[in-house]
C-alpha cells in the first residue's frame, strides 16, 4: 500500500499532518505549530502532544469531516470514490470543511 499524506489545518495554519500507511493512520502535530504563541488541538480527542497518535481506522474527528448522504453519494459519483476509501474521501471532500480544519493531500512526490 503506497502511503497518503494530508496537510491539516486549523484557522489556515499548518496544525500537523495525517499519514495512512499499511499498519494504519497517524497523525502528528507540526513541531513549529506546537511552539506558536498560542496553538490549539484540532479536536479534544487529538491533544497537543509531540508525540505521534496512531489508529488501525481513521481517527473518529476526522472520519466525522466526511459528508455523508446526498453530498457523499454526490462526491462518490463524481470522484469515482469507493465510500469505504476513508482517507480517499477525506482528501477529496474537505479541503474547505465547514468549521476551522481543513484537510490537503500532499502529493508525495513534491517532498
Amino acid at each position: 500500500m503506497a502511503i497518503r499524506e494530508a496537510e491539516i489545518k486549523l484557522h489556515d495554519k499548518t496544525a500537523g499532518r495525517l499519514t495512512q500507511d499499511e499498519n494504519g493512520y497517524h497523525f502528528q502535530y507540526n513541531e513549529q505549530y506546537l511552539k506558536s504563541a498560542s496553538p490549539q488541538p484540532v479536536s479534544l480527542t487529538l491533544p497537543l502532544t509531540d508525540k505521534r497518535f496512531t489508529s488501525a481506522v481513521m481517527f473518529p474527528f476526522f472520519d466525522g469531516l466526511i459528508p455523508e448522504g446526498w453530498l457523499l453519494d454526490i462526491a462518490e459519483k463524481n470522484w469515482k470514490l469507493n465510500p469505504r476509501d476513508r482517507m480517499g474521501l477525506l482528501m477529496v471532500c474537505c479541503k474547505d470543511c465547514i468549521g476551522a480544519v481543513s484537510v490537503h493531500p500532499i502529493n508525495i512526490e513534491e517532498q
